[in-house]
């Protein structure tokens, strides 16, 4: 075969990605466009994993979503992902840990790797509590399609067309839980990884230069649509198709000005195993969440005297708990998450000016000293960097 001399050939479909630009909420913006190329080698660099890491018939975790590919993952969540085939039998063992939540989800391909997502999407889903997975203790479990003939294990359901397995290890308490460790194996019999062909190398190569476009093109109308149906600074609570069953997101689009701050109020279901709220950038992109503190969950919240949650975005450090760091950004996105609780709460937004802000927030609201704020971040930072992300 015959191979071009030069490599850009081959990755002419990033210009997907940049023409995705258009459907950004302002498309001539100087610093929406540099933002976009940044996205797009965040996606490129990522689908070298997708597209040349592990197969199905020889499974092995790669990254997926965490601190450096940012495209939406959960600030609390590490992602890891393997293809599989729905038709093979797999085994994931090794040791739970001891973080929040541990899930496991299977579809029919991976968001990125096709032009239009199927419909339906091989979905399957279970966490360590489905499972009875103890915490800190080992375990195995088989997954596939049927379950084997005598085998009286633990064992999880796949879709016969699934393509793709992704696991959650989801921590609460950054610093002190403990990220699983895993392996996960095909058992059934497969012929030695091979060494590929330059034909497929090259095809490969050409589906990873498509493969930031497809993304933007998928995320982009989710943040879109929020916008669209209920403006800035409201919440929209949701159930997404593929997404986990026991999850209700309530997204937003904030909204302010540099002297302004938007206060987040909610109230906190009785039964809540898990929730958390996150700021994105307006293309979709958690903001930096190891050195700003643009998250938080149910373990690092300060509730207020009257039980509710009040967090407050602002440019600067307001000096109340519950700052969430939009790191620059005047307008992104907002995504919170009430997993497997008893009710699910809107949220309000309310925004006010920055030098008002004592003024809509209790009157015993406590005030955080900048030395309290530094140590914040500073534990934040060390619990982050001890997660494991690759």
């Amino acid at each position: 075969m015959e191979i071009e001399p030069n490599i850009l050939a081959y990755l002419a479909d990033l210009e997907t990605a940049v023409a995705n630009l258009k459907d950004t909420w302002h498309p001539d913006d100087p610093a929406y466009r540099a933002d976009v190329y940044r996205q797009t080698m965040t996606s490129l660099s990522y689908a070298y994993f997708a597209y040349f890491h592990a197969t199905p018939e020889h499974p092995d975790w790669a990254p997926l979503w965490n601190p450096v590919y940012t495209l939406q993952p959960n600030p609390d969540d590490i992602y890891v992902q393997s293809p599989i085939r729905g038709d093979l039998t797999y085994r994931i063992s090794g040791n739970r840990g001891t973080c929040r939540i541990l899930s496991f989800t299977t579809q029919k391909v991976q968001s990125g790797s096709v032009d239009e997502m199927p419909r339906p999407n091989g979905h399957n889903e279970v966490d360590d509590t489905d499972l009875g997975l103890e915490l800190g203790k080992d375990f195995s479990v088989i997954f596939s399609a049927e379950r084997p003939a005598g085998y009286t294990g633990k064992w999880a359901k796949i879709d016969p067309e699934a393509g793709y397995l992704y696991l959650r290890y989801r921590s609460y308490d950054w610093l002190n839980e403990v990220d699983p460790q895993l392996s996960i194996e095909c058992l059934d019999p497969v012929p030695p990884k091979p060494r590929l062909s330059p034909e497929e190398i090259l095809r490969r190569i050409q589906e990873m230069a498509k493969f930031p476009g497809r993304k933007t093109k998928l995320y982009y109308p989710m943040q879109n649509g929020v916008k669209d149906r209920v403006g800035f600074n409201v919440f929209e609570p949701i159930r997404m198709p593929g997404a986990l069953v026991k999850q209700v997101y309530w997204p937003a689009c904030f909204q302010l000005e540099p002297d302004e701050a938007l206060i987040i109020e909610t109230e906190i279901p009785a039964k809540a195993p898990y929730w958390n709220i996150q700021l994105n950038d307006p293309y979709f992109n958690a903001l930096e969440y190891v050195y700003r503190i643009s998250s938080s969950n149910g373990h690092f919240a300060k509730l207020s005297s009257d039980g509710k949650y009040r967090a407050v975005i602002a440019l600067e450090d307001p000096g109340v708990p519950n700052w969430l760091d939009p790191a620059g950004y005047t307008e992104g996105g907002i995504y919170g998450r009430w997993y497997d609780c008893d009710s699910e709460p809107t949220p309000t937004i309310k925004r006010v000016k920055l030098a008002e802000l004592r003024d809509h927030l209790p009157t015993d609201t406590p005030t955080v000293t900048p030395e309290e704020r530094d140590d914040e971040l500073r534990q934040r930072v060390r619990a982050c960097q001890r997660r494991r992300r690759w």
